[in-house]
């Protein structure tokens, strides 16, 4: 089954290993032995990372002599962050009407000077 764009990047974004690389490359570019450097896993299981953001276009291998550098693709991660913002939009409208809500009511519920509450 082949995935859209949008779920590779979610798919790959779900891993913290894979996020802490991402946040790496954020830095600057760097080879896969110092992006495996802070990680408690072999070269090959690091690889294997690289390889689902690789797929997921949210970074680019390439080679210059032994240097295999990494770098960041910023596109997949603007792309997923225009979908959560149509939701955030969403929340923040809701949340606004719920706080309206809440407003109006304590205005209209006033405690008595007995405690005793008035409509």
């Amino acid at each position: 089954m082949q995935q859209d764009a949008l779920s590779m990047t979610f798919s790959a974004l779900a891993d913290p290993t894979r996020r802490a690389i991402l946040a790496r490359l954020a830095t600057g570019e760097s080879s896969v032995s110092e992006l495996a450097e802070p990680f408690d896993m072999s070269l090959p299981a690091i690889t294997k990372h690289l390889k689902v953001l690789e797929r997921a276009g949210l970074i680019t291998r390439s080679r210059n002599a032994q240097w295999r550098p990494c770098q960041l693709q910023a596109k997949p991660l603007k792309e997923a962050y225009g979908w959560v913002e149509q939701y955030r939009q969403l929340w923040e409208q809701s949340l606004d009407k719920l706080e309206s809500y809440l407003q109006d009511l304590q205005a209209v519920t006033k405690p008595t000077p007995t405690g005793e509450q008035h409509e």
